[in-house]
């Protein structure tokens, strides 16, 4: 099954062949050949009971991705972007800096891509994307700070409790990204894409949004839900990119998806408490 995260998918190693099904015969563990340097005929038995004895490799020792370097790497990405987010918040005056926002983000949209499209890794850029997105977050986040009090303190639990749901549902495996589930959540948010486009291009020219409308309210929970489920999908392709044996770098590219997938639940989790307290 291959990723539709955008940080994932164009990974071969993320897929459930994974790294290990096109790497040389190195990476298969070829046992020794029999009478060859450094085979059992050739050491003693207590050579052998010290072999086994031994524990096994961990990550460190083989180069291979793990689940401490995913997180790592995942926790200096969101650190920075956290810095930057502050940063902002503290250092310019309210509603200045959402006159940098914009052109932020674009310059964070273009980063985001380079850093998925790349067949190489490039820390430096997901670096980079962390810290500007970090600065359009805080002006954003001030803004609506200023409309409704307390609704950024409710937007990061509420962020931080979905993700927290969701790594359950995937570690209970109540929530599974089998094929059905990934090509259904691969269409709907290709579609909910396409309608934030159009909302966009029409709220501009006319000033009408739909998320103002009676129903804004259950759009507002689909972006949240979308969001929420797309986290199930990067649990899933980390966990392949270490059960394939991935390269020790690799982990720069599962919590670059992992970063900008939690970076789309904030921003829609502080879209839908903004119109549920805005029809108190």
């Amino acid at each position: 099954m291959q990723s539709h995260n955008p940080a994932f998918r164009n990974d071969r190693a993320f897929s459930q062949g994974g790294y290990a099904t096109f790497d040389d015969s190195r990476s298969r563990g070829q046992a020794p050949t029999r009478g060859g340097a450094g085979s059992s005929q050739d050491m003693t038995p207590q050579q052998l009971q010290e072999m086994y004895a031994q524990p096994s490799a961990g990550g460190a020792q083989t180069g291979r991705m793990t689940y401490d370097d995913v997180v790592v790497r995942t926790g200096l990405l969101f650190g920075l972007l956290v810095v930057a987010a502050s940063a902002t918040w503290v250092l310019t005056p309210p509603g200045a800096a959402m006159g940098l926002a914009l052109p932020a983000m674009l310059v964070a949209a273009g980063l985001g891509l380079w850093a998925n499209l790349s067949k190489k890794i490039r820390p430096g850029v997901m670096m980079a994307y962390s810290v500007l997105m970090g600065g359009v977050l805080g002006a954003l986040s001030q803004a609506f700070e200023l409309i409704y009090p307390g609704i950024v303190v409710q937007a990061v639990i509420g962020t931080l409790g979905a993700f927290a749901a969701m790594l359950v549902a995937y570690k209970t495996r109540l929530i599974r990204a089998t094929p059905k589930f990934t090509k259904f959540l691969l269409i709907a948010g290709m579609g909910y894409f396409v309608f934030l486009l159009v909302n966009l291009g029409v709220s501009l020219f006319s000033g009408a949004s739909a998320y103002d409308s009676p129903f804004g309210w259950l759009i507002g929970l689909v972006g949240v839900s979308l969001a929420s489920l797309f986290l199930i999908l990067d649990f899933d392709y980390i966990e392949q990119g270490v059960r394939n044996g991935l390269p020790q770098q690799f982990a720069w590219r599962a919590a670059f998806g992992l970063v900008t997938t939690l970076v789309w639940l904030y921003v829609e989790v502080l879209r839908l408490l903004a119109i549920l307290r805005g029809n108190d």
